[in-house]
């Protein structure tokens, strides 16, 4: 019997995960699951950086604007759904890649998530409310007060990541880190996760233009088009939030461009510093291909 495996490309926002991804899926005749929390949903292509459609039609993509933006999808519904999709495609294919930069998603898949306890409804409805009248920053505030620990790790401009941490503090409590267990769960299938980066002067520089290049492309459109669904999760999210703040007259564009390009490289740098602590990853430059392949078929 053949020995199946998933191949796990992980690395900061900008830095060619996508197009790596693509090249293995070509050597492998491998199909591609999505690991990134955006890109799921119809609609927003350009801001959550969506394979294009001729990426598209090099490779079977998987998760990709496969759902409306109100259609909200977390960690634990995701991990049902990429088992079982993987399910599926490994009685076809001995090679899948998996690929994205949404760590909590990557260990969704690949470890399964903490049994944590089911959400208190009022609670979670309380807390809203104080989202919207108080902020984003003032919630993150309250949750460095309840778990140090954990706020130095989550992205703290996820809205969802911050307000279901809070919650289970508030729920439960204790600290929402101290309620991790960090127990494995086994999977039928080999995994092997690739990192790619690049000097951090290069990976900026590629991250600004990419902005640049979303501009030019209709970011500014699209989010427009999405002003009605503003408070969905799916948008609570670089690109959008800066310019739904421009389309309010509370900045200019040319500031929310540059918030945009600040913002995707300090997610870059958060992204770097949660897969860096996963010692399975194994480190690559994006264009290495012959050192990842000879690495792949070592493991």
């Amino acid at each position: 019997m053949s020995i199946k495996r998933l191949v796990v490309i992980v690395g900061p926002t900008g830095c060619g995960k996508t197009d790596l991804s693509i090249r293995l899926a070509d050597h492998f005749c491998a199909p591609i699951i999505s690991t990134d929390s955006r890109q799921f949903y119809r609609g927003i292509p350009i801001g959550t950086a969506q394979p294009t459609p001729e990426e598209l039609a090099r490779a079977e993509h998987h998760f990709i604007a496969d759902r409306e933006v109100t259609d909200e999808v977390n960690c634990g519904r995701y991990e049902v759904m990429a088992l079982e999709r993987l399910e599926e495609l490994f009685k076809e294919h001995d090679t899948v890649i998996a690929v994205g930069g949404s760590g909590l998603y990557v260990k969704a898949l690949c470890e399964g998530m903490d049994d944590l306890p089911e959400a208190d409804e009022e609670l979670r409805k309380r807390l809203a409310e104080q989202l919207k009248t108080e902020g984003l920053e003032v919630m993150a505030d309250r949750l460095k007060q309840l778990d140090p620990d954990y706020y130095a790790e989550v992205d703290l401009l996820n809205p969802a990541r911050v307000m279901r941490a809070l919650e289970v503090c508030l729920q439960t409590g204790k600290p929402y880190s101290a309620q991790r267990t960090g127990r494995r769960r086994e999977r039928p299938f080999q995994i092997i996760k690739i990192g790619v980066t690049m000097p951090r002067e290069e990976l900026y520089a590629r991250i600004d233009r990419r902005v640049e290049l979303m501009m030019e492309a209709g970011l500014e459109s699209e989010a427009r088009a999405m002003l009605p669904h503003r408070r969905e999760n799916a948008l609570q999210t670089v690109g959008y939030k800066e310019l739904f703040e421009f389309f309010d007259g509370k900045i200019s564009r040319e500031e929310a461009v540059a918030l945009i390009q600040r913002n995707s490289r300090r997610y870059a740098k958060r992204q770097l510093t949660w897969f860096r602590r996963d010692e399975e990853v194994t480190w690559f430059h994006p264009l290495a291909d012959e050192e990842i392949l000879a690495h792949i078929e070592k493991a």
